[in-house]
């Protein structure tokens, strides 16, 4: 299945403000920063990847669900769309 690069593009964004974020978390490790602002920020990029990866499921799943040009209905392998859910859990 190929992801709308539309939707993509909006993931796409979140992916760099997260890699912008992970790049301040290790920063603030070298400079030795409080405990409690490195967890408080790493958990911030950690909520934004989870959203990205739920974006990209919910896309694939509007995918499946979507009927083809040709009329066919779409298919949605319930089982994986599963795994995957749990695998960002």
């Amino acid at each position: 299945m190929q992801l709308d690069p539309d939707e993509m593009s909006s993931v796409t964004n979140r992916l760099k403000r997260a890699q912008g974020q992970l790049a301040g978390v290790i920063r603030m490790l070298d400079e030795g920063r409080e405990c409690e602002d490195v967890v408080t920020q790493l958990s911030a990029v950690s909520r934004a990847l989870d959203r990205a990866g739920f974006a990209i499921i919910a896309s694939g799943m509007k995918q499946c669900m979507t009927p083809g040009a040709d009329g066919s209905e779409g298919t949605l392998d319930v089982a994986k769309l599963e795994k995957l859910f749990l695998s960002l859990a």
